[in-house]
């Protein structure tokens, strides 16, 4: 019998928790069963990375509810520049932050906020992802995922880094990631393997954070339901 690569039982659990018709929790949630139970060594890192990144508080000096959301200036994956202030111009926003379009879990999150893309707009609210990745890797994201929200460019982590959002995953994640089809020296251009905390922002016209969720463990993101009723009320 002809066992699959670990990179293509992966793809194909992607695949399935994607489409599932199911919360984003839920299809977020599938996938690490399927990543447990395809690789339980991998889990078993990941778990040992969250459980280090929580003990030193990773991420949670990075911008609160009531403070003022820092100002960005990135290309979008069109290459052109996109500001905060252009955002906002629109309405309430809600700024996520992704690991990469290589990532599972981010690619299903993205699918998720795409989905919900017109609620979203009649409530007034618009979405606006960032990651490091190379500008023809997001606009892969893009396209696979029907987003018509802008997909930013955060070149080397900087704005990543500025929000103490930025972490570095470690030698023994580097091997993993490797080996599952995830090199993210490819997308980045760069070969830091520095990622950034999976993030999400709501900030409201006057520039204020209304919301705001991180967690260290990527596998968790906000739920599509929160994230569109803080859009409401930041409106």
């Amino acid at each position: 019998m002809t066992t699959k690569p670990l990179s293509q039982a992966l793809e194909e659990a992607y695949i399935h928790s994607r489409d599932m018709d199911a919360s984003l929790g839920e299809r977020l949630q599938a996938f690490a069963d399927a990543v447990r139970r395809l690789g339980p060594h991998f889990q078993e890192a990941v778990d040992t990375f969250v459980a280090r990144l929580r003990a030193h508080d990773a991420g949670e000096a990075a911008p609160k509810p009531g403070e003022a959301m820092p100002p960005f200036l990135l290309p979008d994956e069109k290459g052109q520049l996109v500001t905060l202030d252009q955002l906002l111009a629109k309405g309430p926003l809600a700024i996520t932050f992704h690991r990469g379009h290589w990532c599972p879990y981010c690619r299903i999150n993205t699918k998720a906020l795409a989905e919900a893309q017109g609620e979203i707009a009649a409530e007034g609210g618009q979405i606006a992802a960032i990651m490091p990745d190379q500008e023809h890797f997001t606009a892969g994201l893009k396209e696979e995922s029907q987003a018509r929200f802008p997909i930013l460019t955060d070149i080397d982590n900087g704005y990543a880094l500025s929000l103490n959002l930025a972490i570095w995953v470690g030698a023994e994640l580097q091997q993993l990631m490797t080996g599952a089809g995830w090199d993210v020296t490819k997308s980045q251009g760069s070969d830091t393997w520095l990622l950034p905390i999976p993030a999400t922002f709501v900030v409201g016209t006057d520039g204020k954070i209304a919301a705001r969720f991180l967690d260290p463990d990527y596998r968790k993101r906000m739920a599509v339901e929160d994230l569109i009723a803080a859009l409401k009320a930041a409106n």
